[in-house]
């Protein structure tokens, strides 16, 4: 907590770390290119940035934005997670399920936790420090849930090649051009496309300030114990009517934690 305290307090002042590289997504996401994989997908979604939008100053917004997301990205490392992306005022994470059978609670239990520990962080470290510098505190809402996934490139990166060393393969090509001009090298980019996270969002939107919400394939593979912790949340079909994937028309269960 203290780590997290200094890191928000740098950042208020103008002097973001950004310790999280989106490289290693990248990388991850490489070797399931054109393939289908099972994700558990968290979405953590910063409550009320609209109000907070029309309330402060640019720059004084952008600093917690900031703060928010590094400290939400940390976290998400911490847990074995990969940053998918950053929309705005929210963060789109996702936890590798392995093909063995036994790993797929553990990536739901890693979530489930790393999702408590983002409501922690802010609670007790981030909050702590706004409230020095006269910031408004911050709320998450949070939604979690796991299914199949396509990856898919969605462009290229290019960039000098500082190294000047000409690669000539598939999924890393030199290019140049002009000899006078320095050799770019070009490589894929890659995305996520699925109903699981068009879910995960949705459901974020359902949570109740610092709560989370997951969806009921996680809630399954939780133990007696854990499932303790959640209750299902009662919603007229009006509010939510998205069914299981796979069921014969059953309205897709969500439970939040208590």
């Amino acid at each position: 907590m203290k780590k997290s305290q200094t890191r928000v307090r740098k950042t208020l002042e103008g002097k973001p770390e950004f310790v999280v590289s989106l490289v290693e997504t990248q990388n991850i996401l490489k070797k399931f290119a054109k393939y289908k994989a099972t994700f558990v997908i968290l979405h953590v979604d910063l409550v009320g940035s609209t109000k907070l939008a029309m309330r402060l100053p640019l720059d004084r917004l952008t600093m917690m934005i900031q703060a928010f997301n590094q400290e939400m990205s940390i976290v998400v490392k911490a847990f074995g997670g990969y940053i998918l992306k950053y929309v705005g005022d929210a963060v789109l994470a996702f936890f590798v399920v392995p093909d063995r059978k036994s790993e797929v609670k553990v990536a739901c239990i890693n979530a489930v936790n790393c999702a408590k520990h983002m409501l922690r962080i802010v609670r007790e470290a981030i909050n702590p420090i706004l409230n020095q510098y006269n910031c408004p505190e911050i709320n998450l809402r949070i939604g979690i849930d796991i299914g199949e996934n396509a990856i898919i490139q969605s462009g290229w990166d290019i960039h000098p090649d500082i190294r000047n060393r000409r690669k000539n393969n598939k999924n890393n090509i030199s290019i140049n051009h002009n000899k006078k001009q320095p050799l770019l090298v070009k490589k894929p980019v890659y995305d996520v496309l699925s109903y699981t996270i068009s879910i995960a969002v949705k459901m974020t939107a359902l949570a109740n300030p610092s709560h989370l919400v997951i969806g009921e394939p996680v809630y399954n593979l939780l133990d007696h114990k854990q499932r303790s912790a959640f209750q299902r949340v009662n919603m007229s079909p009006d509010i939510w009517n998205y069914v299981c994937k796979n069921s014969e028309g059953n309205i897709y269960s969500l439970y939040t934690d208590v």
